[in-house]
């Protein structure tokens, strides 16, 4: 009996493996996108030394460091992994949360000139977002074809059939593990273990999909199943990880002379020092660094980390019918802003979504994410090498992106900052190679206006007396780590193509390292292009010099941009819009909270608040009605306000100097310049109540402005009679047959006087009060608040305003804020990443001045009472003014695309009909309340809050003493380059991309390093032979179960016949 049931269970495996493994691949749960968290662990710190040393003399050295500032209670961490016996360039310290004054002792220590930096350590939890597929469906439905293997579609397998499959190149993947047996892999290399976790397996399933697509030679096909394979496991079955673990297995991948590594990582934090340092010295070793982009898309600005780096390839991600994934973050980096311009991000995209990949314990998987797409470019990246190893020295970082983007397809329906250089062609990249010359490229290679792929640059034309377009340029040196640039780079307009008629200023770094540098173009229209209409050409040329290694002598190249520009004539002044740049801070400074307070998962704004970023969809429209958007990014006193209808400030968080603030006022009265503001909220009792304890500075941290710097704006619409409250609101609302939305907006509390103002009020909730105590929202009455105003500035009225404010008490609140208990309410929230309580008591706005401080202003008090009694008489003041208008409304959130609820750019139409034209839409007028809301009643305005530490990141406000501010920053003078004229005919200015592949040259080309590497494990497979198919796959498990069930048999027959004998049966 028992051999009966043994049997038929056998027979039944055979019959039913593939159902079973095709079933399990067909159920199980896809995860959409791959998100990622960060926070500061606890009192521990990296401390990156100048060099390296063996484990004794930095243990030694750090010793008699601290001993000097007295610590006690601190100990070295020790790193019981592979590298820990290895010369190493960092520590790891953590000191005794009882001993608060250790974080301005180790700001002295980094002052040590053994200390490269010091910075808190670390930890990243990666998140994977499951959603289940279910396929118990009832009737009939339309079945989609399933993609075939990624391999057969990028045509891996051709260079299979050419026994090219990845061997002889050594590929590192840094994630959650690898099972030791698992049965897809062939030639796992070394498991290495860089967590707190006692485990080299995969407990997430993970680490085993990514080193699946890269490598498997069963099922579910990886591009190179021949590699080398070295797993890292740097997150735990928590998916939790600490910046320390991956600067050991860093380390630890260039001793062991790594040459692909993929990270399928990634965060907005390019501030991560020591991470990023690290990620700079694994390019100068020659490793090739592949990352994810991230998933953070379709919203534009949302790179991550460590993908956006100009030595590491980035990786973005596409579907199956060639279009660039929702889910795939665009570029531009923000590094540059507020004051440049983003590089261009990513570098190729290639599939990410439902990619099939290894299931921990054997099988298939789907998967989506550019953490999917970016083992796809590192098994490619590898099978090309191992195609050409007699070239593998000439291959790193930079001629591998080279040979990649010069061989990649470009989509027709994406723009350069969704695709970069286009879609992953692995036989293009493949020739190019076996063909490859060390050389130095740009990226982009050119600048065409007339190419919808080059948005933003093809959205909007040149013309004279606009601000300068900036193309920020990636200068890729494929044949030394180093290079310097050795003078300054020639503009050669193209007389025979218009080109005299534009100006050219180059900003750069001299040199070059590691293995790349950039160039940032300023491009302009003179006053020769003042009536122009066409396209204007040129090319700008620099010459690199650079050592090659082991070789002497220096080499010297000589490299072209093109530039092709589309010019018109100048538009009229009230067409022409100037959207302020200058204002918006540069991420990640500080606690910056996020604009719409009920978005949890999204606490931080990190979008660079640009024009092509998060409000690219507001700029598009814009375009599209027909205005003409400059960027301002400079200070007020660097524009003429005589070429600009309307300044557009939004959500602001800058401090603004008084030189501007005066500047803008004499535009506004004087020059006709109207101004349009966006603002968003501000309170300083709610900042209190968000603010979260940072456990290692052992200090909370408050938000060092609102969603907007309310405070700045008041101060900048003093000499107007205009100022926003701290009430914050929210809630929607109708405006005729438009459906409205605020988020987390603000309200007008001062309104100047005019009859022809208008004022339109909403039914809105008080967001703050709720934050504060937590009522029923059902509860909370609505309240009837001003949101919108439109004001004619009138001349007469201008002393009036300024003398109404000239007397002002202090702009910051007294620091009269409560050190909470440290014990008692140490479950506050740690960090803005992860904040989810609100814990902290209710703090009451208050005015601070004392009473020595209001005696001596009583006088000006009584003339102020009086002349605010001349202004809210009723006087009828005539409507043609020569003054500009302004335009208040209480929240950006509707123009903005990250959390965007209600889209507001219908209203944003109509403001700029009146700040342009004065034209007042009928529906704003039926829907005016200015009678009701004028005289306001507000006395006291928002005050900026004591424990700010704004000015540690301000461009405006001393970093020494928050209460002072700089002098205004100087106006960038460009230094134009001399023209040098050439006629376009004489040059031959080619692209670098390959055009069409000769698979004869790919026949002939077979590298004789890599038959003999397939040589030396014939054995597992045949040379030079394409891999199995699944029914040869199949026939052998088949006739192993076979085998195993004869086997079963026979000796259960044997212990049957045993016991029958023993027992004399």
């Amino acid at each position: 009996m028992l051999l009966f049931f043994t049997c038929i269970t056998v027979f039944f495996n055979i019959f039913t493996y593939n159902s079973v493994f095709k079933l399990n691949g067909a159920i199980c749960t896809n995860a959409k996108e791959v998100s990622f968290e960060t926070r500061i662990s606890q009192n521990e710190y990296i401390i990156q030394y100048r060099h390296y040393y063996f484990p004794h003399a930095r243990h030694k050295f750090l010793n008699a460091a601290l001993r000097r500032f007295n610590f006690t209670n601190w100990h070295i961490i020790e790193r019981e992994n592979k590298a820990f016996r290895c010369p190493s360039d960092f520590d790891l310290l953590q000191l005794d949360e009882r001993y608060d004054a250790h974080f301005t002792h180790l700001i002295q220590l980094e002052l040590h000139p053994l200390i490269k930096k010091i910075t808190p350590q670390r930890i990243v939890k990666r998140i994977l977002h499951f959603n289940s597929t279910n396929n118990n469906r009832l009737g009939r439905h339309l079945l989609r074809a399933l993609p075939a293997q990624i391999t057969t579609m990028l045509q891996a397998n051709v260079l299979w059939g050419m026994g090219i499959t990845g061997a002889g190149v050594k590929v590192a993947v840094f994630d959650t593990g690898l099972a030791k047996s698992h049965p897809h892999f062939r030639r796992v290399k070394e498991r290495t273990n860089w967590t707190n976790e006692k485990s080299l397996d995969d407990g997430v399933s993970h680490g085993t999909f990514v080193a699946g697509v890269i490598a498997s030679a069963k099922e579910c096909f990886g591009l190179a199943p021949d590699v080398e394979l070295h797993i890292y496991r740097v997150f735990t079955n928590s998916q939790v990880s600490y910046t320390s673990w991956f600067l050991d297995a860093f380390n630890y991948a260039i001793f062991k002379k790594i040459k692909v590594l993929n990270l399928s990582i990634g965060g907005p934090d390019f501030l991560d020092y020591p991470f990023v340092d690290k990620v700079l010295e694994l390019s100068a070793n020659k490793v090739i660094m592949i990352s994810a982009i991230g998933n953070d898309g379709p919203l534009y600005g949302t790179l991550n980390n460590p993908g956006d780096q100009s030595d590491v390839i980035g990786v973005g991600g596409i579907n199956f019918e060639n279009k660039v994934a929702k889910f795939s973050s665009r570029g531009m980096t923000t590094w540059e802003l507020p004051w440049g311009y983003g590089r261009l991000k990513p570098d190729i995209v290639t599939f990410g979504s439902q990619v099939k990949g290894s299931n921990v314990h054997g099988g298939c998987r789907s998967l989506s994410g550019t953490s999917v797409a970016s083992p796809v470019v590192a098994g490619a990246v590898a099978l090309i090498a191992s195609g050409a190893l007699s070239k593998l020295h000439l291959i790193n970082p930079s001629s591998m992106k080279q040979i990649l983007i010069e061989g990649a397809e470009r989509l027709t329906d994406n723009n350069m900052f969704e695709q970069g250089h286009g879609k992953l062609n692995i036989l293009k990249s493949m020739q190019l190679l076996l063909t490859y010359e060390p050389k130095i490229t740009l990226s982009p290679e050119y600048l065409d206006f007339t190419e919808t792929y080059m948005w933003p640059y093809s959205s909007q034309p040149l013309f004279f007396g606009s601000m300068p377009v900036i193309v920020n340029v990636t200068i890729l040196n494929g044949i030394a780590v180093t290079g310097v640039i050795r003078e300054a780079p020639t503009w050669h307009p193209h007389a025979d193509k218009h080109g005299n008629i534009l100006n050219i200023a180059v900003s750069y770094l001299p040199s070059l390292w590691p293995w790349s540098g950039w160039m940032s173009v300023h491009i302009a229209v003179n006053q020769k292009g003042v009536e122009f209409k066409g396209v204007a050409e040129g090319h700008i040329s620099l010459e690199i010099e650079c050592v090659p290694e082991k070789q002497e002598g220096k080499i010297v190249r000589n490299i072209k941009f093109p530039l092709k520009v589309t010019v018109i004539p100048k538009p009229p002044r009230n067409k022409r819009i100037l959207w302020d740049q200058y204002h918006s801070l540069k991420y990640p400074p500080g606690y910056m909270p996020r604009d719409n307070l009920k978005i949890k998962s999204d606490p931080l704004d990190w979008r660079a608040d640009h024009l092509h970023t998060n409000f690219r969809e507001m700029y598009t429209h814009l375009r599209n009605t027909g205005y003409y958007i400059d960027i301002l990014r400079m200070p007020y006193t660097c524009f003429n306000a005589s070429e600009y209808g309307t300044l557009l400030i939004v959500d602001p968080e800058e401090e603004f100097f008084d030189a501007e603030i005066k500047k803008i006022e004499n535009d506004v009265y004087s020059e006709g310049l109207s101004v349009i503001i966006f603002a968003d909220w501000y309170n300083t009792t709610v900042m209190k109540k968000i603010k979260f304890f940072d456990e290692n500075t052992r200090q909370w941290w408050i938000p060092d402005t609102g969603g907007a710097n309310i405070p700045a704006l008041n101060e900048l619409l003093k000499p107007y009679g205009i100022a926003f409250s701290d009430f914050i609101a929210e809630g929607f609302f109708a405006m005729g047959d438009h459906s409205m939305y605020i988020a987390s907006g603000t309200t007008l509390a001062k309104i100047p006087r005019g009859t022809d103002n208008i004022v339109i009020g909403a039914e809105l909730q008080d967001q703050g009060f709720e934050i504060l105590e937590n009522p029923n929202t059902a509860d909370i009455k609505k309240q009837f608040k001003p949101i919108l105003g439109l004001f004619q500035t009138e001349s007469e009225l201008r002393k009036h305003y300024i003398t109404e404010n000239a007397q002002t008490h202090s702009s910051y609140e007294e620091n009269k804020v409560e050190q909470p208990n440290v014990e008692t309410e140490i479950s506050a929230e740690r960090n803005p990443i992860i904040n989810k309580r609100i814990l902290l008591e209710e703090l009451k706005n208050a005015n601070y001045e004392d009473d020595d401080a209001k005696a001596p202003n009583k006088l000006a008090l009584i003339e102020n009472k009086n002349i605010k009694q001349v202004l809210t008489q009723k006087i009828s003041i005539t409507s043609k003014s020569t003054s500009g208008r302004i335009a208040v409304y209480s929240d950006s959130n509707c123009l903005d695309s990250i959390h965007l609820e209600k889209a507001c750019f219908w209203l944003l139409d109509a403001i700029l009909e009146y700040t342009q034209s004065s034209y007042k839409s009928e529906l704003l007028q039926k829907l005016n309340r200015n009678s009701e809301f004028y005289p306001s009643t507000a006395h006291t305005l928002p005050l900026r809050l004591y424990s700010s530490n704004l000015h540690l990141h301000s461009k405006v406000i001393d970093s020494n003493n928050k209460f002072h501010k700089k002098e205004t920053e100087a106006c960038e003078l460009l230094d134009w380059l001399q023209p040098q004229s050439v006629n376009s005919a004489d040059l031959k200015l080619a692209s670098n991309r390959l055009k069409q592949i000769d698979l004869n040259l790919l026949q002939a080309s077979k590298d004789h390093k890599v038959i003999e590497l397939l040589n030396l494990h014939a054995e597992s497979k045949h040379a030079n032979a394409a891999l199995p198919s699944h029914e040869e796959d199949d026939s052998s498990i088949q006739v192993s179960l076979i085998f195993i069930m004869l086997l079963t048999s026979l000796v259960l027959i044997f212990f049957i016949k045993y016991f029958k004998r023993k027992w004399g049966l």
